[in-house]
């Protein structure tokens, strides 16, 4: 699903929330704010924020990069498998061949 927001734009808030967070009592009233700034949901604000600590290693989770190896192994392994399923078929296939008679 494309991004409906570009990449500098999520790079500038979570500057901007950065900077804004030390002078508000909680990250939610520093998302509203930044947010109100920027016309930015909170709620978004607040989803990439968890995404930056968890790509940084400041939270656990699993981290965009993994996601995206995971996924790309994921259609790997299940490629592998129609192959392997399909050499099985033909091993099974060409092992009857030579019981069959050959009419000429």
């Amino acid at each position: 699903m494309p991004s409906k927001y570009d990449p500098e734009l999520r790079q500038r808030a979570l500057r901007m929330l950065a900077e804004a967070r030390p002078e508000h009592e909680s990250l939610t009233a520093a998302c509203r704010h930044v947010g109100g700034l920027l016309g930015v949901s909170p709620e978004t604000l607040r989803v990439w924020q968890r995404r930056y600590d968890i790509d940084i290693g400041a939270k656990p989770g699993t981290s965009i990069d993994m996601a995206q190896e995971n996924r790309r192994l994921r259609r790997e392994v299940s490629e592998l498998r129609k192959a392997n399923e399909v050499l099985k078929a033909a091993s099974v296939f060409f092992a009857k061949e030579p019981d069959r008679p050959r009419t000429k």
